[in-house]
């Protein structure tokens, strides 16, 4: 039984080391998503992302902001991944509260 609680708690700290990895990621991306408008048939980008109840436009310029779109990209994929590992440390919360039982 020793070997399972070691197991889980060395489980837990690589989760939680993993989640503050993730969550420092993401809070030097950009939120949001890049909204292309056609203004007398020309292309105008804009970084629309939410402050609150408000929605932001950003204007970026007339060049698609591809390093932008990679980053946003970047971004939502790292989100996936802390919610499974979230799921996971959750999951391993309820296996040690059943132990303790």
């Amino acid at each position: 039984m020793k070997v399972l609680k070691n197991i889980l708690k060395e489980s837990k700290e690589y989760y939680l080391e993993l989640k503050k990895k993730i969550e420092r990621k993401i809070k030097n991306l950009p939120k949001g998503s890049v909204k292309e408008r056609r203004i007398c048939g020309k292309k105008y980008y804009y970084l629309q992302y939410r402050k609150g109840k408000k929605v932001i436009h950003k204007y970026l310029g007339k060049n698609k902001p591809e390093d932008l779109i990679r980053q946003i990209k970047e971004r939502k994929i790292l989100l996936n991944e802390l919610k499974k590992v979230n799921e996971a440390i959750e999951l391993i919360n309820r296996t040690e509260k059943r132990k303790r039982r």
